[in-house]
């Protein structure tokens, strides 16, 4: 296993600006940095929206990675192997994960986890990345207006040792992150099979998800046999 320099803190704004401006601690260092924290005031999920999250129930972190070889122009493959990465160690304590493109973990037609990818470019590579997740874990109610929040307690009924989730996670990271592994994250793909509603700057429509692109656009299939290709937030599911 990689070795992984872990940190836990009690609370921050945010894990990963914590990572980002800590530069005593980052600095010429390729070691990889996990740090969770109990409780986030100002955790963070794209564009403007926000994770509710109670002190103590879930699991919020930030990693620092430095990946080799990784080009810039196949940096989704970060995405993808974290996205597996969780849905395997989640896959410990709950069944009926799936990957909600293009990096939001469901159960069922719920949303149990969802991070936020920074990369850093240096030429055509990648010179770091800080990821950050919250995972629902063993909180029992949810308070604000998100549509479909669920956790690990709801589902199953028992507490989960935030952790031991961590470790777990860490550790399937570090088999997906240099392995090809575009096809295990479409096959986990959310509606993978079928026709269902999907909207863009046009209106609503049917498709089928027709595959994923190494830099990440998600091409649709719809009902009259062509395909239209998607980068994030320029197409939503309904």
């Amino acid at each position: 296993m990689t070795d992984w320099k872990i940190i836990h803190i009690d609370e921050t704004d945010s894990t990963n600006r914590w990572l980002r401006e800590d530069k005593q601690l980052t600095a010429n260092s390729q070691q990889p940095i996990a740090v969770w924290a109990d409780y986030q005031t100002e955790g963070r999920g794209c564009g403007t929206n926000t994770w509710e999250s109670e002190r103590d129930m879930n699991l919020l972190f930030s990693l620092l990675i430095h990946p080799e070889g990784i080009p810039v122009v196949r940096q989704f493959h970060i995405s993808m192997a974290m996205s597996l990465a969780i849905c395997e160690a989640l896959g410990q304590y709950i069944g009926d994960l799936s990957i909600k493109w293009p990096n939001d973990i469901y159960w069922h037609n719920r949303k149990i986890c969802g991070m936020l990818i920074e990369n850093t470019l240096y030429g055509s590579s990648i010179k770091d990345s800080i990821i950050g997740v919250g995972v629902n874990v063993n909180q029992r109610v949810f308070r604000s207006d998100a549509p479909n929040p669920v956790s690990v307690w709801q589902i199953c009924g028992q507490e989960t040792d935030r952790q031991k989730l961590l470790l777990a996670i860490l550790h399937c990271l570090d088999h997906y992150l240099y392995q090809d592994v575009k096809a295990q994250y479409c096959a986990m793909l959310y509606r993978r099979k079928g026709f269902y509603p999907y909207a863009d700057k046009d209106g609503t429509f049917m498709a089928e998800i027709a595959g994923v692109e190494d830099d990440g656009h998600l091409v649709l299939c719809v009902e009259d046999g062509r395909t239209r290709r998607y980068a994030f937030k320029e197409v939503r599911f309904v």
